[in-house]
């Protein structure tokens, strides 16, 4: 029996590009993400030629691709002016995704432009404050392969 080979919490790294273009560092404090790989698909109904009788088939096809983050955890200081300018100026920001882990020629990094869709704050008594974060790349990532 072969055991799978798995990846640590800090395998998996979420990062933004800093003022130093091409210069990027993880944002502080989220302790929980979520990738998500979405196929935006399209189907039609195909009529049997021969038979218009019988049930259509469907066929279905990629029409486009969207790739979204959601992340929470304690909000770091260190993370604040970042993360609220980033909301503010409604632009683009570069972001990674990492696994520091990947095999050659496996998958490593998808990376690219993003905008910060949703920043939120909760607070509890006792608590620390908490963050929630959506981020969705504009456009489909560029994805780079792990080389030896």
């Amino acid at each position: 029996m072969a055991v799978a080979v798995t990846q640590k919490f800090e395998e998996m790294v979420l990062e933004i590009e800093t003022s130093t273009p091409g210069t990027f560092t993880r944002i502080c404090g989220l302790t929980d993400v979520e990738v998500t790989r979405t196929s935006n698909i399209d189907t039609v109904e195909i009529p049997d030629c021969d038979d218009e009788s019988l049930p259509h088939s469907l066929e279905k096809q990629v029409r486009s691709i969207e790739v979204s983050i959601s992340a929470s955890g304690v909000w770091a200081q260190q993370s604040w002016g970042t993360m609220s300018d980033w909301f503010y100026s409604g632009a683009t920001r570069n972001i990674r995704l990492r696994n520091t882990r990947a095999l050659v020629g496996d998958l490593e990094t998808e990376a690219g432009p993003a905008l910060l869709a949703n920043l939120s704050n909760s607070r509890t008594k006792g608590q620390k404050v908490t963050a929630t974060v959506e981020i969705q790349f504009d456009g489909t990532p560029t994805r780079t392969d792990r080389v030896a």
